[in-house]
């Protein structure tokens, strides 16, 4: 059995939909919440170290999961909490589409919660910065905030820490380089990671695979 990532991955500004199989995963654990949808019988995960199968399933943010079975056909949405709320996806993954245009469609008019206008301001300063140092102090310096009080709407409004949204979006940044062709080398470097194993390791960390897999993936970008 091929146990590797394939299929087609469509990668937006704060979502990316995944529509073929499962590979192996090592438990693992990602800022997204990820939602599931089986294309073929029941999918069988291991969350927080209990068995979860269903058709239609949904891992929170930051929640350890791993799937029991490599190469389960299914529709995957991978949804940052900044833009999808984890209640209303709890609400609508009953009856979300399982055709990729169908879903696409919906979430293109998803409504985004509105953020603190200062974390909107970090925000944009951090992508703004992805491909260089990014000083956390300099970062709340300019939103006019103490970097307690910038960490702390952090926590409220994002779910993450300063340092590791910047790890998030960035990551983010690097995946889409290696889905357009580039090697993992050129990918951590342009993204900033301090080289490959590191990329290679992050990737592992969050998402449970090798980052060499990703290769598998054909890769589509929605504006």
């Amino acid at each position: 059995m091929n146990t590797g990532w394939q299929g087609r991955l469509w990668l937006a500004r704060d979502y990316c939909l995944l529509d073929g199989c499962a590979g192996d995963t090592q438990a693992h654990a990602h800022y997204a919440h990820q939602l599931m949808l089986a294309h073929d019988g029941k999918l069988r995960l291991m969350v927080d170290g209990k068995l979860v199968q269903g058709r239609r399933l949904l891992v929170p943010s930051m929640q350890l999961h791993a799937f029991i079975e490599p190469g389960q056909p299914m529709l995957a949405l991978y949804a940052e909490p900044l833009a999808f709320h984890l209640a209303q996806l709890q609400s609508w993954q009953v009856e979300a589409p399982t055709t990729p245009q169908a879903l696409i469609e919906q979430l293109r008019n998803w409504p985004r919660p509105t953020l603190d206008r200062r974390v909107e301001q970090a925000l944009l300063g951090i992508d703004a910065l992805l491909l260089e140092k990014i000083d956390a102090l300099d970062l709340a310096s300019q939103v006019r905030l103490s970097l307690s009080q910038l960490e702390r709407l952090f926590g409220d409004q994002v779910g993450l820490s300063i340092r590791r949204l910047v790890l998030w979006r960035r990551l983010r940044l690097a995946l889409a380089m290696v889905l357009r062709g580039s090697n993992l080398t050129d990918a951590a470097h342009a993204a900033n990671f301090a080289d490959s194993a590191h990329f290679s390791r992050t990737v592992r960390s969050l998402f449970g695979i090798q980052a060499r897999t990703l290769h598998n993936l054909q890769l589509q970008l929605i504006d």
